[in-house]
């Protein structure tokens, strides 16, 4: 797939060298269609520097669509960002432009290949297939809203969606009175409702029987949950795949440098709280991220968390400085309403375990935010996972007030987290305890964080006076490329 001597190849695939050819060269191409769902991986030579250049473009446009979920303000400021970064890096001309032949295959070559090397880049972690993961969702979903009628019908063919089109008769029959919540003269299609759990949560859908009926105006919900469904069954292929290039000493430094490019490698602790003892735990508990905050405070409260919520804050202890014989002191102190010996049987174990000294003795590092998000959910009893994932509005609301956030402000991080953008909603709380803890009146602006640990990193920072230290915290969540 990779040459040194790709040229030849790549004006041979972008129809000649002239663009004087007629738009018959791009239908009869690899590329006839603008839009793809990337099904088909790309049989074609690139040379090292495309390789590198072409992801590099993606990863800024990805980028850029994370930064205009943090940014934007409204539908069209999103809307106007993210198609400047993609006029930039990477652009995709439709047939009917005035562009080349040539330039609308090299654009859709450059497309497709930069999709497939960012697939094996960031197969690497759970983490990093979850980012790429939920960025090129949303790529996917600009370029559908952008497209005209016909590129969405073909887009919608590629796809192979499972679609039942319910006729007139059948909608009547069916819905009922129900059939009302729709347009008289919209299209139906019937599906099953785990394919539009995003709709079903917006009440944008009639349920019945199980099925959910969605309209033609909302198809792009089952688009992405095709493509979603597919690329992360590829990403967990690719996962298995990367120890076989081990030995490649041309690729596997450049798939490495383009994940590093995101703050979603594995959180390093950067000591900027340095010495951390049980006695100063609590009194740094201002700087935590509303997840840890409130474990801490049941903590307080009830003298007792369940697994899930020793593990979460025990790990990030432990990430912020506190060492394993400290921790002991820590949680022996916030168990007071036990006996040293139920202490001992039953947590300080664990405690150890954490911190690699029994078991099999592996370094437990803090958990990261897309794991508290995505895996073992809270139940009844437990006050583990992310407030802006599993707390209720009305909740999450009084927690942000407790926290001294302005009204607007409140309003800001809740209707990010009521869309689904958690880490944002954080980010966004982030910068306003920022803000507060500096005594700036500028607004502090920060990419999206990754795990508790840079939240904190980054209050205790913005707190001190020193500004040295205060850039050596915000260098922790790299900008871009």
């Amino acid at each position: 797939m990779f040459s040194q001597t790709a040229t030849a190849a790549a004006k041979r695939e972008t129809g000649g060298g002239d663009g004087s050819a007629a738009p018959e060269v791009v239908r009869r191409s690899r590329y006839p269609t603008r839009l793809t769902v990337y099904n088909e991986p790309p049989e074609l030579e690139v040379s090292i520097e495309e390789f590198e250049g072409f992801a590099l473009d993606r990863l800024q446009v990805l980028r850029a669509i994370e930064d205009a979920q943090l940014r934007a303000r409204g539908e069209e400021d999103m809307r106007k960002r993210v198609n400047e970064a993609l006029e930039k890096h990477l652009p995709l001309h439709t047939n009917r432009s005035k562009v080349s032949p040539r330039q609308l295959v090299a654009e859709r070559r450059k497309d497709h290949v930069s999709h497939f090397i960012l697939r094996l880049a960031f197969s690497r972690t759970e983490e990093l297939r979850g980012w790429f993961l939920r960025y090129e969702s949303a790529l996917l979903k600009h370029r559908f809203k952008e497209a005209d009628l016909a590129e969405k019908q073909e887009l919608l063919a590629a796809a192979k969606l499972r679609l039942d089109l319910l006729s007139p008769a059948a909608k009547e029959e069916r819905l009922g009175e129900a059939a009302h919540f729709y347009a008289a003269h919209e299209q139906l299609f019937e599906v099953e409702f785990e394919r539009v759990l995003d709709l079903v949560s917006r009440l944008q859908v009639v349920l019945q029987g199980g099925r959910a009926y969605v309209p033609q105006s909302e198809v792009v919900a089952l688009l992405l949950h095709e493509f979603r469904q597919t690329l992360t069954r590829a990403l967990a292929v690719c996962a298995k795949a990367l120890p076989q290039m081990g030995e490649d000493e041309r690729l596997v430094p450049v798939l490495q440098n383009l994940s590093n490019q995101t703050a979603r490698s594995e959180y390093q602790s950067t000591g900027v709280a340095g010495a951390v003892s049980a006695d100063s735990v609590d009194a740094l508990g201002g700087n935590f991220p509303l997840c840890m905050q409130h474990l801490h405070t049941q903590l307080l409260r009830d003298h007792h968390l369940r697994h899930g919520g020793r593990m979460q804050l025990g790990l990030f202890l432990k990430g912020i400085g506190l060492d394993m014989q400290e921790a002991l002191v820590y949680w022996r102190r916030a168990f007071s309403a036990m006996t040293d010996d139920q202490f001992q049987k039953g947590y300080a174990y664990n405690i150890r375990h954490n911190y690699g000294l029994e078991g099999k003795r592996a370094n437990y590092s803090p958990y990261s935010c897309h794991r508290i998000i995505t895996t073992n959910a809270p139940g009844p009893g437990d006050h583990h996972g992310c407030p802006f994932r599993h707390f209720s509005s009305e909740r999450l609301r009084a927690a942000l007030h407790k926290d001294h956030l302005t009204d607007s402000e409140v309003r800001d991080v809740t209707d990010l987290a009521a869309a689904g953008h958690c880490q944002v909603a954080c980010t966004r709380h982030l910068e306003t305890a920022i803000q507060r803890r500096s005594r700036s009146t500028q607004p502090a602006h920060v990419s999206a964080i990754a795990s508790p640990n840079q939240f904190f990193d980054l209050c205790v920072a913005a707190a001190k006076p020193d500004s040295a230290q205060n850039s050596a915290a915000h260098s922790t969540l790299p900008s871009g490329p």
